[in-house]
């Protein structure tokens, strides 16, 4: 189920619900983990603290309502998982990819804010929490980001690639030069938002207008 596991002799009759243990002892046993594939592995609703991640790939994997605060996950990809409602109390994210993932009501603000770098692809966002963090050059790439608050963030140079924000909250968000072209269903207030070179289609300039109750024809 996941590479490099070096499982101690040849177990022919391994069941499958015994395989499961098995990976569980051996990801609790583990402190540190290089370059490894975590495929299938199943951790919903259960504690995994202090342990780091370098370089590793997990696909398919479902973490939703697990506690994984306090670990450090550097130059890792998570591909096709469930991360929905997990908490990450300074967890450090350090160039981390999210790709057809489901990361909902994720606490991304409680993160550990040193060296944050995420990149988001495909992936399902509703209700997540990105309130007051650097995150600059941000990919959003066809990404539902309903609801999503992204309240005093640094968001320059992100991009929201046919996403769509219906109900996300921008206040005090820097938005400098973000690329909103192929986004949907965005409200973003000019008054109280950094948008200097932020780039709009002219059929979303609506979403920027809502506070004037114009009617647009």
């Amino acid at each position: 189920y996941w590479a490099g596991a070096d499982f101690p002799g040849h177990f022919p009759d391994l069941s499958r619900h015994h395989d499961h243990h098995q990976q569980h002892d051996r990801l609790m046993d583990e402190l540190i983990y290089i370059d490894r594939t975590f495929d299938k592995l199943v951790w919903v609703n259960q504690s995994l603290h202090g342990r780091e991640f370098d370089g590793c790939s997990f696909r398919n994997c479902d973490f939703s309502g697990s506690d994984l605060s306090g670990n450090t996950f550097a130059d890792c990809t998570f591909v096709d998982c469930n991360l929905g409602m997990a908490q990450l109390r300074q967890t450090a994210l350090r160039g981390v990819t999210f790709q057809n993932s489901k990361l909902i009501g994720v606490r991304f603000d409680q993160a550990q804010p040193f060296l944050l770098a995420l990149a988001f692809e495909q992936s399902v966002l509703d209700y997540a929490n990105f309130e007051r963090l650097k995150l600059p050059k941000t990919p959003f790439n066809h990404c539902s980001l309903k609801e999503v608050i992204f309240v005093e963030s640094q968001l320059s140079g992100s991009t929201f690639d046919g996403c769509d924000l219906a109900g996300a909250v921008f206040d005090q968000t820097d938005l400098k030069q973000c690329d909103f072209t192929t986004a949907v269903n965005y409200t973003i207030d000019p008054e109280n938002n950094s948008l200097k070179q932020a780039r709009f289609a002219a059929d979303g300039l609506v979403g920027l207008l809502s506070r004037y109750n114009l009617k647009i024809v």
